[in-house]
């Protein structure tokens, strides 16, 4: 029966964190913040691109024959979970910490669907409120902690859970509970009328004056690091994870043309997990600093996402709209002010 399938799912996740990053130097810790509270003013759903001229991705800014349904998808970021599948199809990858002092990824698609995507994952309080500004997509997930369960659920997505859809094998490569993958095409018919692609914020084109050239950047978690070189052969930003290139299993290094390190207010989720540690709670509605890297450049600015319903728009320190190069989109969620710089119960 659906209810024993859907029962089946409520089973909690081991761990939760605090997590310190380094951003151009500096290191911070956020284990004590209470989870931020929405922006409560309100502002108009995006409406779906439109333009002269050939139809572009608004996630990409890449010629596209037609818009085609958004389907995002949680997916595990620890050693056993390396490499992934499918990642190198995302139009836009979200790292976002967890407990442990780790990362999962969010990998969003729309303008082109991996055959398999994996190894998928459970799903925090954070994604609820990420997802609101693609409308209503589908939303692959292994499960979540058992209250939060009940409130993806019922949030503004196509329920994709695990527990109650098709699409879902272990793979016999892996152990548990690192080896649940998904066949898209199968997942995209159980969500027929996910919402299609549409305006987020994201603006594509030459870059704005004011960039520094720059060869890398980095972003450091307790347990887990991200680096990005560049590489002008390639034209794109290399991925290094914990110290390794990053790779995946259908199309070798994973790289991006832009990559923008975002940050933002973290505190603690209201939805523990099973151990000692809690949660981090990433607010991506509000205001921020960001550093954006394109064409070997770094660009600082501003991030604004003034309500859940609207996307998230960046503008450099001059005022200018920040606009990035055509392809794949990463975004690094890093610790901003708001967040709360403590360790042990001690402020450093």
């Amino acid at each position: 029966m659906l209810w024993d399938r859907r029962a089946q799912g409520y089973a909690a996740l081991a761990g939760a964190a605090a997590v310190a990053l380094v951003v151009e130097g500096f290191l911070l810790f956020a284990p004590g913040a209470a989870a931020p509270k929405p922006v409560p003013t309100p502002s108009p759903t995006p409406s779906p691109t439109h333009q002269a001229g050939p139809l572009v991705s608004p996630f990409t800014g890449e010629r596209v024959k037609s818009l085609q349904r958004v389907l995002a998808v949680k997916i595990g970021n620890t050693y056993p979970e390396r490499p992934a599948t499918g990642l190198s199809r995302a139009d836009i990858v979200y790292m976002i910490p967890v407990e442990g002092g780790l990362s999962r990824i969010l990998a969003v698609f729309s303008s082109h669907y991996p055959s398999v995507v994996g190894p998928v994952r459970s799903t925090r309080q954070t994604d609820i409120n990420l997802l609101r500004q693609f409308g209503r997509p589908a939303f692959a997930y292994s499960g979540a902690q058992p209250h939060l369960l009940p409130v993806v659920e019922h949030s503004h997505i196509v329920d994709l859970y695990a527990g109650i859809v098709g699409g879902y094998y272990r793979s016999l490569n892996r152990f548990e509970p690192y080896n649940l993958y998904a066949t898209t095409r199968t997942l995209l018919k159980e969500a027929p009328n996910a919402s299609l692609a549409r305006n987020i914020g994201f603006r594509f084109g030459p870059p704005p004056p004011g960039g520094h050239p720059r060869k890398w950047a980095s972003v450091v978690y307790p347990s887990a690091s991200f680096r990005f070189t560049w590489s002008p052969s390639k034209g794109r930003w290399l991925v290094w994870m914990d110290g390794a290139p990053a790779y995946t299993t259908e199309a070798g290094r994973l790289s991006a043309p832009t990559v923008v390190i975002q940050r933002v207010v973290v505190g603690l989720s209201r939805y523990l997990e099973q151990g000692p540690l809690e949660p981090p709670y990433v607010a991506t509605v509000g205001t921020g600093r960001a550093l954006v890297l394109r064409n070997g450049e770094a660009f600082h600015g501003t991030w604004s996402r003034p309500s859940r319903d609207g996307g998230t728009t960046f503008t450099t320190d001059s005022g200018q709209p920040m606009t990035f190069a055509r392809g794949p989109v990463w975004i690094v969620y890093a610790y901003g002010r708001g967040s709360s710089p403590w360790r042990g119960g001690k402020p450093v």
